[in-house]
């Protein structure tokens, strides 16, 4: 069973709840008018004579006492309705001189006038445990008088670059270095996630300093992802790692960009050993860690949105592997979708991944593609 926490109502947004919602009091706790006007006894609309008004209802401060035959209290929306009346006459439909009214138009029995337990009653189921809660689902709860909320607590992603090439932003380049993007890339994509956030920085190629990262994680994380070294270099040691400390569930998938991708588990955290391209990190995570992320919060496992489009560009594919492109992709004056690929696709190239807004998802039997081909696309919107 998943761990579960006590928060705000202020915090509480997003989040899951952990355990069923039932009402504690009725909603609304009673009557009260759905208008402003005048509140009165329907029977004495049959004499047709005036009312006398003997005061008035505001909503927080209501009428004292009880109205009496021939009448009214004049009322505002949301007060109480007084004892002694049963309908509310909006202002529109009233003539007043001075202490007297008369009403001007027909009303009906009970009009206007809404009643305890309407939306509702002691004891009623109103939230689910599994909800992800809403703006509206708060302030369900704060009409309740709930002030805190049980939800399932966030789980922690541990995460980590590795490679000796890899350099963090301001230090100087040395032949053979790069910056380190993919910690970034990575962070960006875990904070659209609502989850504890936990960089353990740029891992350096040694079995030591990579079976310490994987030690750290076991610890202290219930998802642990790696960028690099899941390859099949001398110096990649993140799957051998994942071997001795943990189990390997798979390596390796036909899919382009992503190949290298290891899955598996280091006793009770999830790894996903991600590639070191730039491109390959992003499409694992959108397809792979993404959803299981989505899953350890207690959400639905939710699908992939995925649309027909007409491409607009050739696109070269070798078979063998489901290819994942990028595309930029737009409506037409008829509302179709068209999709038009960035250019080079290398897994390397990490500017076609800003430029893009979508994949194109291109089956593994299917080679290239002429200008004019249908294809399948998955919009980025809500991912990145």
């Amino acid at each position: 069973m998943q761990a579960s926490e006590s928060v705000t109502l202020w915090q509480a947004q997003g989040r899951i709840l952990a355990e069923t919602v039932c009402a504690p009091l009725d909603v609304p706790p009673h009557r009260n008018s759905a208008m402003d006007g005048y509140a009165l006894r329907y029977a004495d609309l049959a004499s047709e004579k005036p009312l006398h008004l003997v005061g008035a209802s505001f909503a927080g401060r209501p009428f004292a006492g009880e109205v009496q035959p021939g009448e009214c209290v004049r009322i505002m929306t949301g007060a109480v309705v007084p004892d002694g009346t049963d309908s509310v006459v909006m202002q529109e439909n009233v003539q007043r001189d001075g202490d007297h009214i008369r009403i001007t138009s027909s009303l009906m029995h009970g009009e206007n006038v809404r009643h305890p337990g309407e939306d509702m009653r002691t004891g009623d189921t109103v939230l689910d445990a599994g909800r992800k809660l809403n703006a509206a689902d708060l302030g369900l709860l704060a009409s309740l008088g709930i002030s805190d909320a049980k939800v399932l607590r966030r789980p922690r992603v541990a995460f980590c670059s590795t490679g000796d090439e890899l350099k963090s932003i301001g230090e100087p380049l040395q032949p053979g270095d790069i910056y380190d993007s993919n910690r970034y890339t990575l962070y960006g994509l875990l904070q659209n996630l609502d989850v504890e956030i936990i960089d353990l920085g740029v891992v350096r190629d040694t079995p030591e300093a990579v079976e310490h990262a994987f030690q750290q994680a076991m610890q202290q994380a219930d998802v642990f992802i790696t960028s690099g070294g899941a390859s099949v270099g001398e110096a990649d040691y993140v799957t051998s790692t994942l071997e001795r400390l943990g189990q390997v569930n798979f390596w390796k998938i036909a899919m382009k960009p992503g190949k290298p991708l290891a899955f598996g588990t280091l006793g009770e955290c999830v790894f996903f050993g991600l590639p070191g391209n730039p491109v390959s990190v992003m499409a694992t995570f959108m397809l792979f860690v993404r959803p299981a992320i989505l899953r350890l919060r207690g959400e639905s496992l939710p699908t992939v949105p995925e649309y027909t489009a007409l491409c607009t560009t050739p696109l070269k594919k070798v078979p063998g592997r489901t290819d994942y492109q990028r595309g930029i992709c737009e409506r037409d004056a008829q509302g179709q979708w068209q999709v038009r690929s960035t250019g080079g696709q290398g897994s390397h190239i990490l500017r076609s991944m800003s430029q893009a807004n979508c994949f194109i998802a291109l089956p593994r039997e299917m080679g290239n593609l002429e200008a004019g081909a249908t294809v399948t696309i998955i919009p980025f919107e809500g991912f990145l």
